[in-house]
């Protein structure tokens, strides 16, 4: 047996100790005389250590045990334990048990099921103080107060069930109070078709909810309506079919009834009964056999024997009741109305069908029986009156038992298919939903773990879930192996696009005699610098790794435009002639057409965006003496202002043909006084608060440019 198997079985094992708890209880009270049920301690038990499932079934099976062994009212109480199973449960999951109030709460819940709609119940079924522990009361009640009979009831199973109800649920919460969390979650019912699911994660997976209702939803009321509609149709044909049988089995017996009375009315006679009364032979001992047979039934409301003329309904005999007393012989009865169609039928000594009305003496079934004298001759009719408000009661009392049997399995059957529901589909697909939302690609590594915790699910549930489940893995693991080669593959056409890049403008400066390895040492200065920025906190909207990234890969392209410059004066001994000057000014321009060209071909490349920006802008000054714009300020985009410094401190410490290097010191004072007028003067103060880095890469730069310069590279 596997775990989950051997939990479950403890919670059969459970249900059958709840069982016996509920049914040595309740016979326990019941041998004591003690006016108390206690036939649900089991169920709060059960419910409140297991769930929901369980403790239904506790009470149900309690029930209809209690109706086999001789308790045939049990069975139809089965639906309050079950609610009361519900609410246990829920008092649980909200853990009302661990506060005051919860348990008043929980309470009084359980005596609203019990003792309200338990009384409503059994006010429908039984009518006043007829069965039950309460019935005793009640009767005092009604006897002691001013209440009727309902109220006298309802305040009599009140009052018990609030005992009977404080009684069971404060010895579940002791049970819970006393017994380890670890044993009391061992006794859970699970069903679980993948791996367990902490309480966390379960949390999560409940709130994935698309569109206007969640998948629950949707099948508690597909169950409910599948459930609620076979369930009209079978109680609305089993009332009708119920209804029809007792009306038929009550004219049965009436027309029993009135067939003996007519039998023993000598027909003969009838017209000295009418005109003497008792004082006619045989009357009183007629009378007395009439009066028997009506009382022999609690079904007959009148039996009456008369003889039907013109003028109405003559009596011959009329029983008494405790309520009315009958005619006397002779006495004339009007017809009602409901017989007006069938009085000539009478008058000719035919026979008619039972008669439903309601007049003169109320709701009747009316059953006619010809009385013949000895010539064949019908001389009056014996008649029974069956009251139907009698039989309505019984239908109506037949209907209650329908809902409440219906009710109890309803509710059994929604719980169980929820239960499935949960475990087989709700839970595997939010479990999937979940993975999914939560699937990283930061990088190999964290998509591998998504991966690993998707298979960890191990959905098992052996249908159309488990395939797509399998498939849902296999499509992320592939998805994995295709992310991961696009990473390669773009890390590969980074490289080479950096590796492009570099080489590009080293064919660029290679046209100028005297730069050697600017390029590379700008793009590294000017990253510096802008990890400067961030930690000073200027320009925090804009400066991201992202953009950080752009800038020092687009640093090298700054210089582009010179590839348009001739050598005559790009590499001229002599100082520039204004013409020259002018025309060497242009490589801004030349090197933003250069880069807006390549934009074109690849639109979404953000560093392609501030490599025009480098190109176009790096000569323009804080103070607007700048070229080619002539821009000031902020306008000068921050890439460009950043680039200003690098370019000008490179130039300043690297070695020329023409010229020795500045010191690394004489480089920085020359860059300060340059603040507020040539350069952005936060750039001036990055610059500054990352001198120490700033100093190690022209150091490293200056041994590589020093060993070049020495081979002969650069002249």
């Amino acid at each position: 047996m596997d775990r989950k198997s051997f939990k479950n079985a403890r919670s059969l094992i459970l249900c059958i100790v709840g069982i016996g708890i509920n049914i040595i209880l309740s016979k326990l009270v019941g041998f004591l005389g003690i006016p108390l049920y206690l036939d649900a301690v089991g169920t709060v038990i059960v419910a409140a250590l297991s769930g929901y499932i369980p403790g239904i079934i506790v009470g149900l099976v309690t029930n209809i045990i209690k109706f086999f062994a001789g308790d045939s009212s049990a069975i139809y109480y089965g639906t309050l334990n079950v609610i009361i199973a519900l609410v246990a449960a829920f008092a649980v999951r909200k853990s009302f048990h661990k506060k005051f109030y919860g348990v008043i709460l929980t309470i009084l819940a359980c005596t609203f099921v019990g003792g309200v709609l338990g009384s409503v119940l059994t006010w429908f079924l039984y009518g006043f103080a007829s069965v039950g522990i309460t019935s005793d009361l009640a009767r005092f009640i009604f006897d002691h107060s001013h209440m009727n009979e309902f109220f006298s009831q309802f305040t009599a199973d009140v009052l018990t069930d609030l005992l009977d109800k404080t009684i069971t649920v404060l010895t579940g919460c002791i049970v819970l109070w006393i017994l380890p969390d670890d044993f009391k979650r061992s006794l859970r019912l699970y069903g679980w078709r993948q791996t367990p699911l902490n309480r966390n994660l379960r949390d999560e997976v409940h709130k994935v909810v698309t569109g206007t209702s969640s998948l629950r939803t949707k099948l508690t009321v597909l169950i409910s309506v599948a459930t609620i509609t076979i369930a009209v149709a079978a109680i609305s044909i089993g009332f009708v079919l119920y209804r029809d049988g007792i009306i038929e089995t009550h004219k049965q017996m009436g027309r029993g009834v009135a067939d003996y009375a007519a039998s023993i009315v000598d027909g003969d006679m009838v017209d000295e009964y009418i005109s003497k009364g008792n004082g006619a032979e045989g009357y009183d001992s007629i009378y007395s056999r009439l009066e028997a047979i009506k009382a022999s039934s609690g079904d007959i409301e009148y039996l009456y024997v008369y003889k039907i003329m013109d003028d109405g309904c003559h009596v011959v005999f009329d029983v008494d009741t405790e309520d009315l007393e009958g005619a006397d012989p002779g006495e004339i009865i009007p017809f009602d109305d409901s017989f007006s169609e069938y009085i000539p039928t009478l008058l000719e000594g035919g026979e008619i069908d039972p008669i439903v009305s309601n007049d003169t003496y109320g709701w009747l079934l009316t059953i006619y029986v010809p009385v013949r004298d000895s010539a064949g001759n019908t001389v009056c009719y014996a008649c029974t009156d069956i009251s139907m408000s009698n039989l309505t009661d019984e239908c109506y009392s037949f209907f209650a038992k329908e809902i409440s049997l219906f009710l109890g399995v309803f509710i059994l059957i929604l719980a169980i298919g929820l239960w499935l529901a949960h475990y087989n589909i709700i839970m595997p697909v939010n479990s999937m939903a979940v993975s999914a939302g939560e699937f990283a690609y930061e990088s190999e590594e964290s998509m591998e773990e998504s991966v690993e915790r998707l298979r960890e699910l191990d959905i098992a549930t052996g249908d159309e879930i488990e395939n797509l489940y399998h498939s849902f893995v296999k499509t992320s693991e592939d998805s994995v192996h295709y992310v991961s080669d696009i990473q390669t593959q773009a890390e590969m056409i980074s490289k080479m696009q950096s590796g492009l890049i570099l080489v590009l403008s080293d064919m660029v400066e290679s046209r100028d005699e005297c730069t050697g390895d600017h390029v590379r040492k700008t793009a590294t200065y000017s990253g510096v610098i802008l990890e400067g920025l961030r930690e000073l906190g200027y320009y925090t909207d804009v400066i991201t790794d992202e953009y950080i990234s752009h800038v020092v890969s687009a640093a090298p392209l700054h210089d582009i435009g010179k590839i348009k410059i001739p050598d005559r004066i790009l590499n001229s001994k002599q100082k520039l002639t204004d013409e020259e000057f002018e025309a060497m000014k242009m490589h801004t321009i030349a090197g933003r057409d250069i880069i807006d060209k390549a934009i074109e071909t690849v639109p979404d490349s953000g560093y392609l965006v501030e490599a025009r920006q480098l190109a176009e802008y790096h000569h323009e000054k804080w103070n607007g003496k700048g070229y080619p714009h002539g821009i000031s300020g902020e306008e000068i985009p921050l890439s460009a202002r950043v680039l200003a410094v690098a370019d000008v401190f490179d130039a300043l410490v690297s070695k020329r043909s023409y010229k020795e290097p500045f010191s690394f010191d004489k480089a920085m004072e020359i860059i300060k006084e340059g603040s507020g007028t040539h350069f952005d003067p936060k750039v001036v103060e990055s610059f500054i608060h990352m001198r120490d880095t700033i100093k190690s890469v022209a150091d490293e730069y200056s041994k590589i440019n020093n060993k070049l310069y020495d081979n002969g590279i650069f002249h």
